[in-house]
């Protein structure tokens, strides 16, 4: 071993030294890394799909599987398991070009993404494989000349990377052909491997001497025969496969703390720990989920948001089956595509708040109340549509509007209306009264404090004032958070039913289901602000009219919806790729995105916000005295109670952080005890101030006259990537009275 560490040595400073030039000091650096790499490996993906069609994209995907093998799996496991320093640690003369990464050095993860590309373009495409390999030679070069890796690095690199890239593929290529001879039989006949037999031009030999044997790879088996199946069969059980590999990434997803709470969750969390009938702003459903989370997980983020993903799969599953009863099951699947690559929705997946439950009911209320509109219903079938709506109610209040929804129905669809002379409508209504009457008692022994906020959020008591200021605002965020492929395609399909196509009741039931909603807060954006998401419920209904209308205008010739589709699909699944890591962005631009523009800047470092904060009560329990938090805002205080590690410990028992008292109820913190017994102990109040204009805050009255004294402490930053997140103001309150 000391040979080889010799000779592995002796190779470095050959070429960290013995070859330095001034030519290569400049070309090498570039090589290991540049801001021009992503943009063009970017630009090289798109060419590939669209030059190879489902080779392309057969490829593609094999080698996004395998660089994340070799470098998420292989190499940062024995990276961390090896630990061998870099060169520049432990070789005083080494030359060390670039910045110094923090990882250890075997296996150089540059070498192995590379070769491991290298032998995907080896199956698929062997021209680019020789015009590609110089270029994955000379950067694993260039990693020992820049002093980061030792030659052996390089070596152990691009055997692992080739090594798990084929494992990769063959185990993929080998479940394919499992699960498509069993479950897909009719796509294992047109695609019966995942990698493609060379062809003449490929090898150079003459077709005639390419006959292939019987069972030569990417052609099915001699004699094998499709059980009699539909194509409606095979995109069914393709539908299902999506949503469980959606429910499963998305699990990862939080599983990585990719992102933290939000302020919304971390309040709501809060409340999970006081359950009640109701709360101030919102029904009880959100605080019952989380908590369920937070009982099978812990009181982490993955346990706050375990049922979100779970949700989004529960409503791709009863759209799913839906759409193969009463459409085609390849509309329903396609369907299930739209949802993921719309931005709004995506984000709904994994964001634990009210809308994926309003959205879970309201979808699920409208497909049971699609069978007990029917003729042939029963009573059964409306109860089940009351039982959904009058959960739909407890988890937000948008609920309301779906009896607004039946009633424009019923007024559009006439055959509808025979089911008012029948008991089961009025049941389901009274099943929905029934469960709302937690809420409402709640509410009646506090003043209808609920109805007053939710009065004041909607501006009731302005006077109206027409103006295009917030209308503008709101079309725009909507074009945006729905994809504008997809808004567009279901403005036009509402446009077009309302015109010519009111025969169909699957379009007159859906469009009843989600346009109300959607224009009367239209209707409302031309008096005050519309918040995007408080139209989410109908997002669902509308795509499925869109879904409906398109695919019939497929089947009658119009092919520019497949082009329309994959143009939707492709913009909207980038989105949503960015809009979850919005490093990537950082990759390709060469620089981090600046704080205002980055969409999870409000779920970055609340750690280290409560880190500050914590440190500041530090400082001030030196003085000998017990030292409480105040917040000026619902989400700090429930932010810091979830990620300062005492405030989370104390959040049952005594509380650490409060909000700031107030005579009126402002929020969820007026009902709940405050912190007048802790006389005599001394607080941190703590505000956010505004990040683009961070003018001194002011202590309220109600909050000074509470303690003796009251010192300013300065303000503190919060940083993400050297950019101001989040600038903090700090007092010191002195003994309350």
């Amino acid at each position: 071993m000391q040979w080889l560490q010799h000779v592995d040595e002796s190779l470095f400073r050959l070429i960290n030294h013995g070859l330095a030039n001034p030519v290569f000091d400049r070309i090498m650096p570039l090589l290991s890394g540049n801001a021009l790499f992503f943009p063009a490996l970017v630009l090289l993906a798109a060419w590939l799909i669209w030059r190879g069609r489902s080779r392309g994209l057969l490829c593609l995907l094999m080698l996004v599987l395998a660089a994340g093998v070799a470098d998420g799996l292989v190499s940062r496991t024995l990276k961390e398991a090896i630990g061998r320093p870099r060169p520049f640690l432990t070789l005083p003369d080494a030359r060390s070009l670039i910045g110094h990464g923090g990882s250890g050095s075997m296996p150089s993860s540059h070498a192995a993404n590379w070769f491991a590309a290298l032998t995907v373009l080896f199956l698929y495409y062997r021209r680019a494989f020789w015009i590609a390999l110089p270029v994955g030679v000379a950067v694993s070069f260039s990693r020992v000349y820049n002093g980061v890796h030792y030659p052996s690095d390089i070596l152990a690199g691009a055997l692992l990377g080739s090594g798990s890239a084929f494992a990769a593929v063959l185990l993929a290529n080998t479940c394919w052909q499992a699960a498509t001879s069993r479950w897909f039989p009719l796509w294992r006949q047109a695609l019966p491997s995942l990698v493609p037999a060379r062809s003449a031009a490929e090898t150079g030999a003459e077709p005639e001497e390419l006959a292939p044997p019987p069972k030569v790879r990417g052609q099915a088996p001699r004699g094998f025969q499709a059980p009699h199946v539909t194509a409606d069969q095979h995109w069914l059980r393709l539908g299902y496969l999506l949503i469980a590999a959606l429910l499963v990434i998305r699990w990862v997803y939080l599983a990585s703390g990719a992102i933290q709470l939000s302020e919304d969750e971390a309040y709501q969390w809060l409340w999970s720990k006081h359950l009640d009938w109701s709360y101030y702003s919102k029904p009880p459903l959100i605080a019952l989920t989380q908590f369920l989370g937070t009982q099978l997980w812990g009181d982490t983020a993955f346990g706050v948001r375990f049922f979100s993903p779970v949700i989004s799969a529960l409503i791709g599953a009863l759209l799913l089956r839906f759409f193969a009863r009463e459409v085609n099951a390849r509309a329903g699947f396609f369907l299930l595509l739209i949802l993921t690559a719309t931005p709004m929705l995506s984000a709904g997946a994994v964001l634990m708040t009210i809308d994926p439950l309003s959205v879970l009911f309201w979808t699920a209320a409208m497909l049971a109340g699609w069978r007990a509109a029917r003729e042939e219903s029963t009573v059964t079938d409306w109860l089940w549509t009351g039982l959904w709506m009058g959960l739909g109610f407890l988890s937000k209040y948008t609920e309301l509007f779906q009896l607004l929804c039946w009633v424009v129905f019923f007024s559009l669809w006439k055959p509808a209306r025979r089911q008012l002379r029948r008991p089961g409508p009025w049941l389901a209504l009274l099943l929905n009264l029934l469960l709302a009457l937690p809420v409402v008692l709640w509410n009646a022994r506090r003043d209808w404090v609920t109805v007053t906020h939710v009065a004041d959020n909607a501006g009731a008591h302005q006077p109206w004032r027409p103006t295009l200021r917030y209308a503008g605002e709101f079309l725009g965020a909507e074009l945006g958070l729905l994809n504008p492929v997809f808004f567009v395609a279901a403005v036009w399909a509402a446009a077009a039913f309302w015109r010519k196509s009111r025969r169909d009741p699957r379009l007159v039931y859906f469009f009843s289901m989600g346009a109300p909603l959607f224009l009367a807060y239209f209707a409302h954006s031309f008096r005050s602000r519309v918040l995007p998401n408080w139209i989410v419920p109908s997002v669902v209904p509308l795509f499925c009219l869109a879904v409906i209308y398109w695919d019939t205008r497929l089947r009658l010739g119009v092919t520019a919806v497949r082009a329309w589709l994959k143009a939707g699909l492709w913009l909207g699944l980038a989105v949503v790729v960015i809009g979850h890591k919005t490093e990537l962005v950082a990759r390709i631009i060469g620089r981090p995105v600046p704080v205002k523009y980055d969409p999870l800047h409000r779920v970055r470092e609340w750690d280290q916000t409560a880190r500050l904060i914590g440190e500041v009560r530090e400082e001030l329990l030196a003085e000998g005295k017990p030292v409480f938090i105040i917040a000026n805002h619902y989400g700090i205080t429930g932010e810091t109670s979830f990620y300062l590690p005492e405030a989370k410990a104390a959040v049952t028992q005594t509380p650490l952080v409060y909000f700031r008292s107030n005579p009126e109820p402002e929020n969820q913190f007026y009902f709940w005890p405050g912190y007048t017994h802790r006389r005599g102990e001394n607080a941190i109040y703590v505000v956010e101030l505004d990040r683009d204009d961070p003018q001194p805050a002011f202590v309220p009255y109600t909050v000074w006259s509470e303690f003796e004294s009251v010192q300013p402490l300065g303000v503190r930053l919060v940083l993400y990537h050297g950019q101001l997140l989040r600038p903090l103001q700090f007092f010191a309150c002195r003994n309350l009275k």
